[in-house]
């Protein structure tokens, strides 16, 4: 089974969704956040594998919530990667 959640304002959302792996379970993450540059996206894994799907869950919403309140107080500056 797989869980996704979600938080969001006007100006940011994370979303979160769980995955079965060895050991547990897994959660991808999605952010974006509204700029005056435009919408800044970012997609990631969390480090840790959960034992249940809610822990990962939980866990992912609140990875996810950091990094955009880190990045809406421009304590991290994240430049795209050039191409």
């Amino acid at each position: 089974m797989t869980i996704s959640g979600n938080v969001s304002d006007d100006d940011w959302s994370v979303i979160a969704t769980t995955h079965p792996t060895h050991g547990g379970f897994d959660c991808s993450i999605q952010l974006s956040h509204h700029t005056p540059e435009g919408i800044f996206k970012h997609e990631f894994m969390h480090s840790s594998i959960f034992p249940t799907e809610r822990e990962a869950i939980l866990a992912g919403l609140r990875e996810g919530m950091d990094w955009v309140r880190l990045k809406m107080a421009n304590t991290m500056s994240i430049q795209p990667l050039d191409e």
